[in-house]
């Protein structure tokens, strides 16, 4: 796995509490986009992100387990981030721009175990260009398939996939949490089938949801980023059966180095595909983790 130039990925996670976060960094900024799907998201910062705002870059985005109290991590993310001069300056001071989202994952361990300040900023301290997948960071306590028998639900986990364009790449970085089964667009098999039909199974409004980053080192405008993260929940739909529900937060945020050219059109569709990828690749990776 390689990920793009001026980027790497750090994890916390709390395997007795079962809970974690991931957090993306891009400590020389990047151009930056969001596109919010679920009609059940818990996000910060995002506004930050969409074209009408002054801000063109970020420096970090958050993804958290422990539903809105996750998003004390996002503290020590910043304090990570100002400690090693990262952020705009204004004044002397550095104000790095960090964002982010939340899954539910508090039935699955102790539901006071929570990622906290200290956990954002030793995810941070733990970014690393070959980072884990699997039961690990924000994808220690999610699960999939939660339609039907909850026996029967399956781990969720952390997922990440990587291809080229021209001399760009493109990586998705996502936390599969859904309501939906996972399916493999590639192999054309199911990873984690759902075990009843949807309109019939009994679901918890709120407790769902899809999270991702994609991240390329190739050169976008702010405005092509948000496009990006637009196209990118394709991907969602492909591998996540079914998604973007009222019971979900499904969110993608786009990060873009830019320190290499490729044509956008390219980096919107492999967005998708590697999306797709690293959320059956994810949620793989959690089963061996389990067994």
């Amino acid at each position: 796995m390689r990920l793009p130039q001026g980027i790497t990925v750090g994890h916390w996670s709390d395997p007795v509490g079962r809970t974690g976060c991931t957090v993306v960094l891009a400590r020389d900024g990047a151009v930056s986009g969001v596109d919010v799907r679920g009609a059940a998201p818990t996000t910060f910062g995002t506004e930050a992100l969409t074209p009408s705002h002054l801000s063109e870059r970020a420096h970090a985005v958050l993804l958290t387990g422990g539903s809105a109290f996750g998003l004390a991590a996002a503290a020590g993310v910043m304090r990570f981030l100002e400690e090693h001069e990262v952020g705009f300056e204004f004044a002397g001071v550095r104000v790095p721009i960090v964002a982010g989202a939340v899954i539910f994952d508090l039935f699955q361990g102790d539901p006071t175990a929570r990622p906290g300040a200290s956990a954002g900023y030793r995810a941070c301290g733990a970014a690393t260009h070959s980072p884990a997948i699997g039961r690990v960071g924000a994808g220690t306590g999610a699960t999939v398939a939660k339609a039907g028998d909850r026996s029967q639900t399956r781990p969720g986990g952390v997922g990440i996939a990587t291809t080229q364009v021209g001399e760009a790449h493109v990586t998705a970085v996502m936390v599969s949490n859904s309501v939906g089964g996972i399916w493999d667009d590639e192999r054309h098999e199911w990873v984690a089938p759902l075990t009843v039909s949807f309109p019939d199974a009994p679901i918890r409004p709120g407790t769902n949801t899809a999270l991702g980053v994609v991240a390329t080192d190739a050169g976008l405008t702010k405005e092509q980023a948000n496009r990006a993260a637009t196209v990118a929940h394709d991907g969602i739909a492909r591998a996540i059966r079914p998604s973007h529900t009222m019971y979900d937060g499904d969110a993608i945020f786009c990060l873009a180095t830019g320190v290499v050219d490729a044509p956008y059109d390219a980096v919107e569709v492999a967005a998708a595909q590697v999306v797709a990828r690293a959320v059956a690749d994810g949620v793989r990776a959690a089963q061996r983790d389990q067994a």
